[in-house]
């Protein structure tokens, strides 16, 4: 009786090869690559069914046939699609994703999305077209269902921080609705009420998860949060900045940020500095950063763990490369509250 793996492995299909392309183009393989090579002598008529060809078979050229593909028919690479390389959380998940493949022989590509849709598809078609063996994506776009095609032929993908749309497939999350909450119900605890909210792009999952989180947590308590003290769409330090500035300049600003992102929190503990309100303005800050923990008063963080998150994903890739098969699940890495100092500042309502 045929199993889930067992009919998941007769699904799969073979990549098109060149050959392919040839032939529903109608001409020589030759010709198929002087046009996928940019060579000149083809003319207009052939160049145009040769790309017609292409995109209808969504065929891949492979750039490494001659230097990296091994004898069992891999590149020993790995893709990582990743939100910015420049980002401690990214960076962090690109090392363990590293370290995981350095024990296999195996090397990483990488490249930053930056919240750009069109470059993420741009970053998952480079590497598809140099024969990527599998691919680790932190989405950017709403709708990842132009992956099926790699997915059908047989390439592992897991996804990282944010959920798959469109896609059947891995995923490895952190729980950002309770870390939140966390967040929220700690900064109660010593007697805030008055809790701004500065938050990341709405259009980025994990944002919308926080947010919930924190409106949930305070529901808890019986508390309705100002309009005016909940910013959204905030991706840059300096946004974050000025934001904070406002926010304290305002006729009741809040006694506590909850701050959902760490280039968000960066900006936020820059504003308090600068308006030598950091030992007076209570802080919480969802994703740790570098030297947190020697600033003055030292940040309250709920920290995700981007390095656990890496090595989940890298350990379901290689198990995929391996042969095992199973239904595609989301795992869920816990994140943790690591009181510093900053969100332990106490608030007027404090019992």
């Amino acid at each position: 009786m045929p199993t889930a793996a067992t009919e998941t492995a007769s699904n799969a299909k073979a990549r098109p090869t060149l050959r392919d392309v040839a032939m529903l183009a109608g001409v020589s393989p030759k010709t198929v690559s002087r046009v996928v090579n940019g060579e000149a002598g083809v003319s207009a008529p052939k160049t145009a069914a040769v790309q017609r060809a292409i995109a209808q078979l969504d065929y891949r050229p492979n750039f490494t046939a001659s230097s990296l593909r091994r004898s069992s028919g891999r590149s020993a690479a790995i893709a990582a699609v990743l939100e910015d390389l420049a980002n401690p959380f990214s960076a962090a998940l690109h090392r363990a994703i590293e370290d995981a493949a350095r024990d296999r022989g195996v090397l990483i590509f990488a490249g930053s999305v930056d919240e750009n849709p069109e470059r993420e598809r741009e970053l998952v078609r480079a590497f598809t077209m140099r024969q990527a063996d599998a691919l680790v994506v932190v989405p950017a776009s709403d709708d990842q269902s132009y992956l099926a095609n790699e997915v059908s032929t047989g390439t592992p993908v897991v996804f990282v921080d944010r959920p798959p749309v469109g896609l059947p497939v891995d995923a490895v999350l952190t729980d950002n609705h309770d870390g939140a909450a966390a967040a929220v119900h700690h900064l109660v605890r010593h007697g805030h009420r008055d809790i701004a909210y500065l938050g990341d792009l709405r259009n980025i999952p994990t944002a919308r998860q926080r947010f919930q989180g924190f409106k949930e947590a305070l529901s808890d308590h019986g508390i309705r949060p100002s309009t005016a003290a909940i910013v959204h769409d905030l991706h840059t330090e300096r946004a974050s900045e000025e934001a904070v500035r406002r926010l304290l300049s305002a006729g009741s600003p809040p006694t506590a940020l909850f701050t959902a992102q760490n280039l968000v929190t960066v900006g936020a503990i820059r504003a308090l500095q600068q308006l030598g309100r950091q030992h007076e303005v209570a802080l919480v800050g969802f994703d740790d950063f570098p030297l947190a923990d020697l600033l003055q008063p030292a940040v309250t963080v709920v920290a995700q763990d981007p390095s656990e998150m890496g090595r989940v994903a890298a350990s379901l890739i290689f198990r995929r490369l391996d042969g095992e098969q199973w239904r595609p699940t989301t795992h869920l890495v816990a994140s943790r509250l690591i009181p510093r100092g900053s969100g332990e500042i106490t608030g007027p309502h404090r019992g």
